[in-house]
């Protein structure tokens, strides 16, 4: 027997059940990019900490000012931070001894923009 595919029929009308894509789907690596994002996302306490940075004064935080609320070590912070930076969602700027957080422009947008249903046809 062959190995074949056939198109079922819906018995209603002559189209095929399945509707073909019509819409612009991401391409592969677009796809790794937004699942490194959504899995620096993945632990609550990454979660906090970006919008702890969202949330402080011009949108950028000392990881100093972030270590209390979360309840963990400086290093453990740096940690969770450095992962959300390697996953392009925040920027870092050293003064002095300090490390300083900030959303990058438009990265939660993007992310959001994936989510977004499109309008029927």
């Amino acid at each position: 027997m062959p190995n074949t595919l056939s198109v079922l029929q819906n018995t209603d009308c002559c189209t095929p059940i399945c509707s073909p894509v019509v819409g612009d789907a991401i391409s592969v690596d677009e796809a790794v990019e937004v699942a490194a994002r959504f899995k620096a996302l993945g632990d609550p306490t990454r979660v906090r900490l970006l919008s702890m940075v969202a949330a402080h004064e011009n949108g950028e935080s000392c990881v100093c000012d972030l270590t209390e609320p979360v309840g963990l070590s400086q290093g453990t912070v740096s940690h969770h931070l450095k992962v959300l930076v390697d996953a392009g969602l925040l920027t870092r700027s050293r003064r002095g001894t300090w490390s300083f957080y900030a959303l990058v422009p438009g990265a939660l947008d993007s992310l959001a923009a994936v989510l977004t249903t499109p309008a029927p046809a």
